[in-house]
C-alpha cells in the first residue's frame, strides 16, 4: 500500500509540554464569530409556528440537508473525543464501528424508513405504539429520555468541557458546561429542529473542513509513523482483530455491532428525527446514503489521527484529550481557530440534536398522550419547558461523566445493555407479522430485567467476555421472549399491521419503478458503491 512520504516528529508531551498551549487572540475572534453567526442564522431559519413545524421542521427538507444535518449530529462527543482516544490507544478497530454503521444505514434506508415515513409518526417510540400498543411506547421513549440526557447531552457537554479546560486550566468545569448549554439551548429551543438542523448545515461544512485541515497537519508530523505501522503489519492498523483482542475481537463486528448501529442510526429519535423531516421517502434515503459517504471519511479524520497521535503525544492520562490535544499543538495561528471551531461545532450540534429530540419525545410520547385537548401551539410551549428542563439536567451531570474513564467506554457500556431488547422488539415488530403487543412488551421488560442483572453481575455471569459478544445473547434472549410470548396471544389486527410491517410486494413494485429512472438518482445504485466502498476498507486493513 502506497503512503505519502512525510517527516515523522515526535513532539513532548504530558503535562510539561501541555503548560505552554496558548490560544491567540485571532483564533479566539474567529471561535466567537462562528459561534455568534450559528446563533444568529439558527435564529433566523427557526420555525415554531405549529407542531409539525417545530418538531419535524415541516416535513420539508431535501435530501443533501438530512444528509448534512445527520452527519453533523451523528459525529458526537462519543465520536470525536471517544473514537480518537480509542485509537490512541487501541488502533484502527474502533472505526469499525462507523463503517458498521454504514452497512446499517442501507439497511436503514431499504427497509425501515418507508414505514416510518408511511406511517407520519413525530417520534420513534409512536411507531411502536402504532405496530403494537402504548405500554411499548411508553417504555422506549422514557429509556430514550434518559439516555439523551444522561449519555448523550451530559456527554457532549462534558466534552465541550474538557477542551476549554485545556486552554484555560483554571476555569471551572461546572461554568464551562454551564455556558456550553445557554449556546446551545440560545437557538434550539426558540426555533426547534428548523433551527438545529440549519444550524447543522454550517455545522457540518466547518467540521468537514476542520477535520481535513487537521488530518493534513497531523500526516506532515507523522504521516511516516503511520505507513511504517501499516507497512509493518501492526496491530494498530488492523480492523479485524483476534477472538481474544481486548479492544474489537472479530466475532464482535458480525453479532455485536450491527445490534448496536441499528439502534444508534435507526431507532434513534435525534437522528432518525433528522429523516423524518425529508419531504418524501426517495428524498430521506438520499440523505442516509449522503451520511453513509460521509461516515467514511471518519477513517482518515479522526482514527488515523489517533493513532499518528499516540507517536506524536505518547503517555497521555486521558485518551479523551488526545483529539483536543492534536488540534492545540498541531494546528498554526488563524487555522487553529477554524479546528476548534469544528471541534466546538460536532459538540454544539450534537448538543442541539438532543435537546430537539429529548422535547419532541416527552411532548409527543407523554404530554399530548395525557392532555388530549393540548393545541399545537401548547405543544411547541411545551416543548419549550422540556427542553429548558433537559438541559439544566444534563448540565449538572456532566461533571460526573470524568468518573468513568473515557467517554467511549461509557457510552458503549450503558448502550450495550440498553439496546438489544429494543431492537429485538423493532426487528421482529417489521419482518414478523404474527409478532404482537403483549410479546413486545414481555419482551422488552425480561429484556430490562436482564441487562439489570447483567450491569451488577456482569463477571459472574461471562467473565471478561467483551461486551460485543455479550450483547447478541441479550438480543437472542428478548428475540425468543417476544416471539414465544406472542404465540400465547391472539394475533395482530390488519390495522396494527398497515405501514409498520415490511412487504415483498411494495418492495419489488418500488425496485422496478427505480430501474425505469436514472441511475444516479436510484439510492439502491448508491447503497451498492457504498457497500463495496466498505468491503474494500475492510479489505485493505483486514
Amino acid at each position: 500500500m502506497f503512503f505519502p512520504t512525510f517527516a515523522s516528529t515526535k513532539i513532548k508531551a504530558n503535562s510539561d509540554y501541555m503548560k505552554t498551549i496558548s490560544v491567540g487572540i485571532i483564533d479566539v475572534i474567529i471561535v466567537f464569530v462562528y459561534l455568534g453567526a450559528i446563533i444568529w442564522w439558527a435564529l433566523k431559519k427557526g420555525k415554531s409556528a405549529d407542531s409539525q413545524s417545530y418538531f419535524l421542521a415541516g416535513r420539508s427538507m431535501p435530501w443533501w440537508i438530512v444528509g448534512l444535518s445527520l452527519f453533523a449530529a451523528s459525529i458526537s462527543s462519543t465520536t470525536l473525543i471517544g473514537q480518537s482516544g480509542d485509537a490512541y490507544h487501541t488502533g484502527l478497530a474502533v472505526f469499525n464501528y462507523n463503517l458498521t454503521g454504514v452497512v446499517v444505514m442501507v439497511f436503514f434506508a431499504i427497509f425501515l424508513l418507508p414505514l416510518y415515513i408511511k406511517s407520519k409518526v413525530f417520534t420513534i417510540p409512536e411507531f411502536l405504539e402504532k405496530r403494537y400498543d402504548e405500554r411499548s411506547r411508553y417504555y422506549f421513549s422514557a429509556i430514550c429520555i434518559i439516555g439523551n440526557i444522561f449519555l448523550d447531552a451530559a456527554g457532549a457537554l462534558y466534552a465541550a468541557a474538557l477542551i476549554i479546560k485545556l486552554i484555560f486550566p483554571a476555569a471551572d468545569l461546572q461554568l464551562i458546561v454551564i455556558i456550553f448549554a445557554l449556546i446551545a439551548a440560545s437557538y434550539t429551543i426558540p426555533g426547534g429542529l428548523s433551527s438545529a438542523i440549519n444550524a447543522e448545515l454550517i455545522q457540518a461544512i466547518i467540521l468537514i473542513l476542520g477535520s481535513v485541515l487537521l488530518t493534513y497537519f497531523c500526516f506532515i508530523q507523522g504521516g511516516d509513523y503511520f505507513a511504517e505501522l501499516f507497512q509493518n503489519n501492526n496491530i494498530l492498523t488492523k480492523l479485524i482483530r483476534p477472538l481474544d483482542d481486548p479492544a474489537t475481537p472479530w466475532p464482535g463486528l458480525i453479532v455485536g455491532m450491527p445490534i448496536l448501529g441499528i439502534y444508534f442510526w435507526a431507532n434513534n429519535q435525534t437522528l432518525v428525527q433528522r429523516v423524518l423531516s425529508s419531504k418524501s421517502i426517495d428524498e430521506g434515503r438520499r440523505g442516509i446514503i449522503l451520511t453513509g459517504f460521509l461516515t467514511i471519511s471518519t477513517l482518515f479524520i479522526i482514527a488515523i489521527p489517533g493513532v499518528i497521535a499516540g507517536n506524536l503525544f505518547p503517555g497521555l492520562e486521558k485518551p479523551d484529550m488526545v483529539y483536543p490535544s492534536m488540534i492545540l499543538n498541531l494546528m498554526p495561528v488563524g487555522l487553529l481557530g477554524i479546528s476548534l471551531a469544528a471541534l466546538l461545532s460536532a459538540l454544539i450540534s450534537t448538543l442541539s440534536a438532543i435537546m430537539n429530540a429529548t422535547s419532541t419525545l416527552f411532548t409527543m410520547d407523554f404530554y399530548s398522550k395525557f392532555n388530549k385537548q393540548s393545541d399545537s401551539k401548547n405543544l411547541v410551549k411545551i416543548g419549550k419547558i422540556t427542553s429548558c428542563i433537559v438541559i439544566l439536567i444534563s448540565a449538572v451531570w456532566a461533571p460526573q461523566i470524568g468518573k468513568f474513564g473515557s467517554l467511549l467506554k461509557y457510552y458503549q457500556e450503558m448502550l450495550s445493555y440498553i439496546s438489544p431488547p429494543i431492537v429485538a422488539a423493532f426487528i421482529l415488530g417489521v419482518f414478523n407479522k404474527r409478532t404482537n403487543a403483549n410479546g413486545a412488551f414481555i419482551g422488552l421488560m425480561g429484556g430490562l430485567g436482564v441487562a439489570v442483572l447483567l450491569l451488577f453481575f456482569k463477571t459472574h455471569i461471562f467473565g471478561n467476555l467483551h461486551f460485543l459478544l455479550i450483547v447478541p445473547f441479550l438480543f437472542m434472549f428478548s428475540l425468543i421472549l417476544i416471539y414465544i410470548t406472542s404465540l400465547f396471544s391472539s394475533k395482530p389486527s390488519s390495522e396494527k399491521l398497515t405501514n409498520t410491517t415490511f412487504s415483498k410486494k411494495d418492495f419489488i413494485e418500488e425496485y422496478y419503478s427505480l430501474k425505469d429512472g436514472a441511475w444516479y438518482k436510484n439510492y439502491l445504485v448508491w447503497s451498492i458503491i457504498l457497500l463495496i466502498i466498505c468491503a474494500l476498507i475492510w479489505f485493505v486493513f483486514r
